[in-house]
């Protein structure tokens, strides 16, 4: 089993940078690929970005191209999401998530473990 921690999220305005973490433990998440998703309320689960197994190859939605950056440390079982250029339009809470088999993927279905999530608020 894997277990997610999200962490990093808070209330900023609008044109700051935010970064989420997300800490994996129970076993190494050094051959899964990750994913950052994020949801509205009332809303689905959205993808954000995606990294492989080993950092080489990177994802991501056309609405945070340019200004989010996914990344991972294996040698710390964390992925993190830079967030620059942040827009009202980017609050929601964040997924952190783990997919067995290294490749990249932008839909939920595709992932096994979920973090609970974190909140970011961005003000206008």
């Amino acid at each position: 089993q894997v277990q997610l921690v999200e962490s990093g999220g808070g209330l900023v305005q609008a044109g700051d940078s935010l970064r989420l973490s997300c800490a994996a433990s129970g076993r190494t998440v050094s051959t899964y690929a990750m994913g950052w998703f994020r949801q509205w309320s009332g809303k689905e689960r959205e993808f954000v970005a995606s990294i492989n197994w080993s950092g080489g190859t990177t994802a991501y939605a056309d609405s945070v191209k340019g200004r989010f950056t996914i990344s991972r440390l294996n040698a710390k079982n964390t992925v993190y999401l830079q967030m620059n250029s942040l827009k009202p339009e980017d609050t929601a809470v964040y997924y952190c998530a783990a997919k067995r088999g290294g490749l990249v993927a932008s839909t939920v279905a595709r992932y096994e473990y979920w973090g609970q999530g974190t909140q970011v608020t961005v003000s206008s």
